[in-house]
C-alpha cells in the first residue's frame, strides 16, 4: 500500500486506523469448524468466547455461522441466519462497543445483520462469486467489505487446485472486483487472498512470500492462516497443536505489511504485534 495514503475503515461512523495492525478474533457458532476447540454452540460458550476475545485485545469479532472448511456440508440460509441471530444478539449482550463483522456470502443475511443488529463490516469468503446480489447489497447497506480469493467452493476448491501464474490471476481478480466495487460506490474494500481456499500447501507458501505484492491494490489486507493444514500438514501435527506455526506465519505476514490478522489465539496475536512494532520503531530509528 502507498505509504503516503494511511490505511483507515469507517466501522459505524468510527475510525479505525490500520496503521498497526489490529486483530480480528474468530467467533465460529458452528459444529463442525476445522478446529474443534473454536466451536461454540451453547449460550455460555458464545458468551465466554466473546469476553476472552474482548479481554486479550481483540479489536473486531468475526462471526461465522456457515463452516467453510474443505469439504463442510452446505446448509440453508435459514440455518445460517438462526445461528448468526443467537450469536450477534449475546455480542450485543456482552460486548455492545465491540465491531462485529459478519463472515457469510449470502446478501440476504448481510442485509438482516447489518440493518437488524448493526454489523459492522460483511466478510464474503467467495467475493462476490457466491450470491450476485452482494456487490449491490454491499453498496446499499455502505459497509466496509473484505473480499477473499476462493478457487471453487468450499465444497470442491481443493480437489485439484490450479494456477497458471498464481499472484497474476489473484492481483486480476481483486484488480477487477475493486474497480466493479468502487464504480458502485463501495468506499472501504479490503482483500483476503484466501490462504487455504483453493490452493495447495504450495500455493499458500507462494502468496504469502509474495503477500507485499497486493499492496499494488491500495486496499487494507487481512491475513487468515490461525491453525490451518498450511501449518499443520507441514509440522505433521494437528490444528490444536498449531498455535506455534500461526505465530511464526502471522509474524512473517505483518513484515510483509498485513493490516488485520483473523485468529483464535487473539492473545499470541496482540503480543506478536507489539513485538514486531518495536522491531519497525527500532528499524525506522537505525535508517
Amino acid at each position: 500500500m502507498n505509504p503516503t495514503i494511511k490505511p483507515t475503515i469507517n466501522l459505524n461512523g468510527r475510525i479505525m486506523d490500520l496503521s498497526t495492525p489490529r486483530v480480528m478474533g474468530i467467533l465460529n457458532v458452528t459444529p463442525d469448524s476445522f478446529y474443534s476447540s473454536s466451536r461454540k454452540q451453547s449460550e455460555q460458550e458464545i458468551c465466554s468466547r466473546i469476553e476472552e476475545i474482548v479481554r486479550e485485545g481483540g479489536d473486531i469479532i468475526d462471526i461465522g455461522a456457515y463452516s467453510s472448511r474443505s469439504d463442510a456440508s452446505h446448509i440453508p440460509q435459514e440455518e445460517e441466519m438462526e445461528r448468526l441471530r443467537k450469536g450477534l444478539s449475546l455480542i450485543h449482550k456482552v460486548a455492545p462497543q465491540m465491531p462485529v463483522s459478519v463472515d457469510t456470502f449470502r446478501a440476504e443475511i448481510a442485509r438482516i445483520c447489518v440493518e437488524e443488529y448493526g454489523a459492522a463490516l460483511i466478510n464474503d469468503i467467495s467475493g462476490g462469486e457466491m450470491d450476485d446480489q452482494m456487490f449491490d447489497t454491499i453498496s446499499r447497506l455502505k459497509v466496509p467489505y473484505i473480499m477473499m480469493h476462493m478457487q471453487g467452493t468450499p465444497q470442491n476448491m481443493q480437489q485439484a487446485p490450479h494456477y497458471e501464474h498464481l499472484m497474476q490471476e489473484i492481483l486480476e481478480y481483486f484488480s477487477k472486483k475493486k474497480a466493479f466495487l468502487q464504480a458502485a460506490g463501495v468506499k472501504d474494500i479490503i482483500i483476503d487472498p484466501g490462504f487455504g481456499f483453493g490452493k495447495t500447501i504450495q500455493h499458500n507458501y507462494e502468496l504469502l512470500h509474495h503477500l507485499d505484492d497486493l499492496h499494488i491494490l491500495e486496499c487494507p489486507i487481512l491475513v487468515g492462516v490461525s491453525r490451518k493444514s498450511m501449518i499443520y500438514k507441514v509440522l505433521e501435527t494437528d490444528p490444536q497443536q498449531a498455535l506455534n506455526g500461526t505465530t511464526v506465519l502471522h509474524t512473517l505476514a505483518l513484515l510483509k505489511g498485513a493490516h488485520i490478522l483473523r485468529v483464535h489465539d487473539v492473545k499470541a496475536c496482540t503480543e506478536v504485534i507489539k513485538l514486531i512494532k518495536e522491531y519497525n520503531q527500532c528499524s525506522s530509528i537505525s535508517e
